[in-house]
C-alpha cells in the first residue's frame, strides 16, 4: 500500500536559532512606531521610553543572534529597515510634533535631510560590515543610528529632565542638533564602537555593579539619566577621534617598520 506523503518539512536548528533575534528585531520597529503614536497624542514621555526600548532591543538581537549561531542574511537586512523606522522616521516625526511643526516647510525639511542621513548611513554600514575584520572595528564611521535618533531627541529629553535651567531657545537648538546630527550620521567621523570591548574577569563584578547602579538610577531619575547619559556620548566624540588617530598613527609606524626590515633583508 502506497504511504502517504508528508508535506510537512521538520524546520532545520538555523532556521529555529533565526527565529528569537528575528522576532525581537521585529519588536524593535513596533516599539519605534509605537513611539510615534504616543508623539502624536502628546505623551513625549512615552515616546522618548519607547524609543530607548528600542534601542535596547537593537542591541540585543545581533548579540543573541551571534551567541545562537542564528545570524543571516534576512536578520540583516531586518535589522537595517528597524533602524531606518526606528531611529530615523520616528523621531523626526516626535520632533516634528514637539517642535519643529513651528518651523513649517523648514522644519518638515530638517525631517527629511535627517530620515535621508540615516538611511545612507546605515547602507553604508551594510557595505563595510562584509569587510575583514581589524583594529578598525573597534569604531564606528560617523553616529550609529541609534545614537543618532538619541542625539535628535536631546533637546526634548533635557525639557522632561528639567535639567534646561537656561531660558532656551528650541525654535533655535532643535534644528541645529538635526543638521549636525545629519552630518555626524553621514560623515566618517570616527565614534566609539562598544562591540569588542573585552572586559577582564576581575572587572566583572565592578561591570556588574555599574550597571545595577544604572539601571536604577534610570528608574529613580528617568530623564535625567538619559540627558547626562547624551552628554557623555557627546563628550566621548571628540575623545574618539583623538585616540583613533593615535592609533592610526601607530599602526602605520608598525608598517613602515616592516616594510624598512623586509628592505634590509632583500639588501
Amino acid at each position: 500500500m502506497e504511504q502517504p506523503k508528508n508535506n510537512f518539512k521538520i524546520v532545520s536548528d538555523k532556521k529555529a536559532r533565526m527565529i528569537l533575534p528575528n522576532a525581537l528585531t521585529l519588536i524593535g520597529v513596533c516599539i519605534g512606531l509605537s513611539s510615534i503614536k504616543f508623539a502624536l497624542d502628546s505623551k513625549f514621555e512615552l515616546s522618548i521610553i519607547a524609543i530607548i526600548f528600542a534601542a535596547l532591543f537593537d542591541g540585543l538581537d545581533g548579540r543573541i543572534a551571534r551567541l545562537i549561531k542564528g545570524t543571516s542574511k534576512v536578520g540583516k537586512e531586518l535589522d537595517s529597515l528597524t533602524d531606518v523606522i526606528s531611529f530615523g522616521v520616528a523621531p523626526a516625526f516626535i520632533m516634528y510634533f514637539w517642535s519643529l511643526n513651528n518651523l513649517g516647510k523648514f522644519g518638515w525639511l530638517l525631517c527629511l535631510i535627517y530620515v535621508v542621513c540615516v538611511t545612507l548611513r546605515l547602507a553604508r554600514f551594510n557595505i563595510h560590515s562584509n569587510a575583514e575584520p581589524s583594529w578598525r572595528d573597534n569604531f564606528f564611521e560617523g553616529v550609529p543610528s541609534p545614537a543618532g535618533g538619541i542625539l535628535v531627541l536631546m533637546p526634548l529629553i533635557f525639557s522632561l529632565s528639567e535639567l534646561d535651567i537656561f531660558n532656551v531657545n528650541y525654535n533655535l537648538i532643535v534644528p541645529i542638533f538635526f543638521i549636525t546630527t545629519s552630518f555626524l550620521l553621514i560623515s566618517k567621523f570616527p565614534t566609539y564602537s562598544l562591540k569588542r570591548i573585552v572586559i577582564p574577569r576581575s572587572m566583572t563584578i565592578f561591570l556588574l555593579f555599574g550597571i545595577v547602579l544604572f539601571f536604577g538610577l534610570l528608574l529613580i531619575y528617568t530623564f535625567k539619566v538619559i540627558a547626562l547619559s547624551g552628554l557623555v556620548y557627546l563628550m566621548l566624540i571628540p575623545i574618539s577621534f583623538l585616540h583613533y588617530q593615535k592609533i592610526k598613527k601607530q599602526k602605520n609606524i608598525g608598517v613602515i617598520k616592516d616594510e624598512n626590515e623586509d628592505l634590509e633583508d632583500i639588501l
